[in-house]
């Protein structure tokens, strides 16, 4: 209530609504599905921006676009007027043939070309692609403050089909009342086959055992974990009092000096993904060790990467972790950075591949690790070793082939030409393809003398494992998440036994 004259009369305070509007067309945009099947029905949003990525209308008279697509005939196109609104919605589109697709689309009033994002359609499949961030802040709005026109900025403006909260556990930066109201907000705005919302937190715990992480939860209305109470001051305590199915524990900037994790505290059970990348740089090793976009200051004022939080030096240790990626940030511990000449890159994208668009569905499917990172391009990545898609776990019993042979395939289409597609084994690279192509189709057998290229561990049994990470010549990287494979010397094929007769 406001007391607009000073003379303790309260009352209700008076509303007012700005309708903006865009300014002149500068970019067009095409909203569209990553994985589709043969004939399955799709719709494609057009949207019509200004410089400042606003919807406008505001484009010059007679303009037309036609839409198309690369294995479409030249002569059939669809011709598109700019609306007052800004954007399209064309219903129902679909490919009655596998292969990879890419709209273009051309203002013929000044020639200039829009691509959409690659669609790979398939002859059938049991998954689909959805695009989001699991931890982030909008560049227009405070997410803890702000959260309602934050998820419409994610859901609508970015076209994110999920997005989970990732506001600071300290009661300074996010009160009990603001913790609420995320939490009923993530709740309203969480809708089936649309949206997924997640609610989600920051926890910075001690350093270099805990670090930095992110905790999403399965389900609504869960308490907000703060440090200084003594229930969940640990990860220890926290993880105890919580099952499988209530959160994922997200380690993130692992490599950043101030709030490393050493993965001294790894569990399988909570912690099934890591942040390999976000803003302000990848922790999937040292610069020194080939990481392309490193986190590195020039100046003692920001912060510099510390190799006790190598993610390819956890997975060495047979901590297994699926890869997602976080975008921009500036809260607890990312918070002074923009005062610094701290290296910022572009904010990353998580891809989750689920069977449904629901959170059920893709909370499991991020548990099962079915997902990869990507440095904010939409780019298209499936991995499989023996027909074993990325996230699995393998063991030479259930296969006793992998013995001989690990049989690895891959597909991926890029938003610009790929320039190199990296197979890394046991954190080192064994091979570089160089497909020189928007898409490439890469089969690679590995018939290494398995023994002599296991990773052996105190008390472990031996373990073996690859990962890609694919480079565009725009500089965009994707990582797909690891397979394993165990071996156990008791799983050795053994020569089969002969029955002998007895002599009379």
């Amino acid at each position: 209530y406001i007391d607009t004259k000073g003379k303790g009369d309260f009352k209700d305070p008076e509303y007012f609504y700005l309708d903006i509007k865009g300014n002149k067309l500068h970019t067009i945009k095409l909203i569209v599905p990553s994985i589709v099947q043969k004939n399955q029905r799709f719709d494609v949003i057009v949207r019509f921006e200004d410089v400042y990525g606003n919807l406008t209308g505001h484009a010059e008279k007679s303009t037309l676009i036609e839409l198309s697509h690369d294995q479409l005939r030249e002569n059939l196109t669809w011709k598109l007027f700019v609306p007052e609104t800004g954007f399209l919605t064309l219903p129902n589109l679909y490919f009655n043939e596998p292969g990879v697709y890419k709209f273009k689309l051309k203002n013929t009033k000044n020639n200039q070309f829009f691509f959409s994002p690659p669609i790979k359609c398939f002859q059938e499949t049991l998954f689909q692609a959805f695009w989001g961030i699991l931890h982030g802040e909008s560049d227009r709005f405070d997410a803890t403050t702000n959260i309602e026109s934050t998820l419409r900025n994610f859901r609508d403006d970015h076209s994110m089909q999920f997005f989970a909260t990732s506001c600071s556990e300290s009661e300074q930066e996010t009160t009990n009342d603001q913790w609420k109201t995320v939490s009923n907000f993530v709740h309203d705005f969480n809708e089936e086959d649309r949206f997924v919302s997640i609610l989600g937190f920051q926890w910075l715990g001690s350093v270099p055992s805990e670090g930095l992480r992110q905790f999403v939860y399965f389900k609504d209305s869960k308490p907000i974990l703060r440090k200084k109470d003594a229930k969940s001051n640990s990860l220890k305590k926290i993880y105890k009092s919580h099952s499988v199915k209530d959160l994922i524990s997200i380690p993130s900037f692992t490599m950043a000096k101030g709030c490393q994790n050493n993965f001294e505290n790894y569990s399988s059970e909570f912690e099934r993904v890591v942040e390999i990348y976000n803003a302000w740089g990848s922790s999937e090793c040292l610069e020194k060790e080939g990481n392309p976009r490193p986190i590195k200051s020039p100046s003692k004022k920001g912060i510099i990467e510390s190799e006790e939080g190598s993610i390819r030096n956890a997975l060495n240790q047979n901590f297994r972790f699926g890869f997602v990626a976080g975008g921009l940030d500036d809260r607890g511990p990312f918070s002074h950075l923009y005062e610094t000449d701290q290296q910022q890159y572009s904010p990353g994208l998580t891809c989750i591949l689920s069977p449904l668009h629901n959170r059920d569905s893709m909370m499991n499917a991020l548990f099962q690790r079915s997902c990869y990172a990507t440095t904010g391009e939409k780019m298209i990545v499936t991995f499989n070793i023996a027909q074993a898609p990325m996230g699995s776990e393998l063991s030479t019993k259930n296969k006793p082939g992998l013995l001989y042979n690990r049989h690895i395939t891959a597909f991926i289409a890029g938003t610009s030409e790929l320039s190199k597609v990296e197979l890394i084994r046991n954190g080192k690279l064994i091979k570089t393809f160089e497909p020189n192509a928007y898409s490439y189709d890469l089969v690679f057998d590995d018939s290494d003398p398995i023994e002599k290229v296991l990773i052996q561990n105190k008390d472990q049994e031996p373990f073996m494992y690859y990962y890609i990470r694919v480079i565009q010549k725009d500089g965009h990287i994707a990582w797909g998440s690891p397979i394993w494979i165990d071996h156990s010397n008791k799983n050795d094929i053994e020569e089969p036994k002969v029955n002998k007769k007895k002599e009379k």
